[in-house]
């Protein structure tokens, strides 16, 4: 009943925030008009993250005061118990970290920065994400039990910059990803889902205060899917980008579903970004401009029909990503990490001599 209350509170304030923020996006001129490679029809306002933001916000927020018994009244038996001392300093480097990038991605999509700046932007918040104790301190050997680097896992010295590539990685991947009406908002929705039955189902012992997080993102997103599947009527922008990528990165740690957990569901879209950095290299191309050779992209030049690869992106994630909750074994997970790898490529080959791109 918690789970579903905090989705639906989640749910509705997007609902309600998506059409102020559409509203606030023509007032200020944020808005996108189609050109050669944006292929959609009309103006359509792209300051959709703010909504995305506010509601997550706002739901995770008002979590956090049940929890802390602001009101003395309340039945507690129905919240889930904070086990972990240092639980409240990780939630609030979260809110601080997706209230510093919805604010960047805002200015972004104002005045729309270079690669640089949006480079140390992604920086930033991989600092604040550290300095609030959400950092990659532990990966699992896949090959024995215990951790790769023994118990004391990764030296400090190795956790920081790690840390922050980690979320500059997944923050690019969403950037890159938001490309299509709808895609990443239903690649959310999915990772949420995954990540949320993970946390309260699979992983033992449960972390049932830590799934607030995911499941109030998760409304959060399906709100948001109404307006942006296609045809869409508001776009997330960088402001939606920025905080997204930033609180999917921050999941993948501080939820304890290991980083396999997050590499099966999202693997298509980061393999996507590392052959877009390699194939971008190899032509002499700057890595950070705009174009029409991600994946999603050179599947709509190839003729495909934009729901179709939408919901085609939606399918390889879900599949992927259900994997993780049916493999215990950390070698099946490898292998199919392995797997996915090798079909993922397949497709990329593919999508670059389909869409006549030369990099293949």
């Amino acid at each position: 009943m918690f789970y579903l209350s905090t989705l639906l509170v989640a749910l509705i304030l997007t609902l309600i925030f998506t059409p102020i923020a559409a509203q606030i996006g023509h007032r200020l001129g944020l808005v996108d008009h189609p050109d050669e490679r944006r292929k959609h029809t009309g103006v359509i306002p792209r300051t959709g993250g703010l909504a995305l933001f506010g509601a997550f916000t706002l739901t995770v927020l008002a979590v956090l005061l049940l929890m802390a018994g602001v009101l003395p009244n309340l039945d507690a038996s129905w919240l889930p118990p904070q086990n972990d001392p240092k639980e409240s300093r990780r939630f609030l480097a979260l809110l601080i970290g997706g209230a510093f990038c919805a604010l960047a991605g805002s200015l972004d999509d104002r005045y729309e920065f270079s690669a640089l700046p949006q480079y140390a932007i992604q920086a930033v918040a991989g600092l604040v994400a550290v300095a609030g104790l959400i950092f990659i301190k532990h990966v699992n050997n896949p090959f024995a039990s215990g951790f790769l680097f023994g118990p004391d896992g990764f030296p400090w010295w190795v956790v920081a910059p790690l840390t922050v590539f980690w979320f500059m990685g997944m923050m690019n991947t969403v950037n890159f990803l938001d490309g299509l009406n709808g895609l990443v908002a239903g690649v959310a929705v999915i990772f949420c889902a995954i990540l949320a039955i993970h946390m309260i189902f699979v992983i033992q012992p449960p972390q049932l205060s830590v799934a607030v997080l995911p499941v109030a993102l998760l409304g959060a997103a399906l709100g948001f899917l109404v307006f942006n599947f296609a045809p869409a009527r508001v776009f997330m922008g960088s402001s939606g980008s920025y905080f997204l990528g930033f609180v999917l990165a921050a999941l993948g740690i501080i939820g304890g579903a290991k980083l396999a957990t997050v590499l099966l569901i999202l693997g298509l879209p980061i393999l996507d970004v590392a052959w877009l950095v390699y194939s971008r290299l190899r032509r002499g191309v700057s890595v950070g401009q705009g174009g029409r050779d991600h994946l999603h992209l050179r599947l709509r030049d190839s003729g495909l029909d934009e729901r179709t690869i939408v919901v085609g992106y939606w399918a390889f994630c879900a599949l992927f990503g259900g994997l993780t909750l049916l493999l215990d074994d950390r070698i099946y997970k490898l292998v199919a990490l392995i797997g996915l790898a090798i079909v993922g490529l397949i497709v990329l080959v593919w999508a670059a001599r389909a869409s006549n791109w030369s990099d293949a």
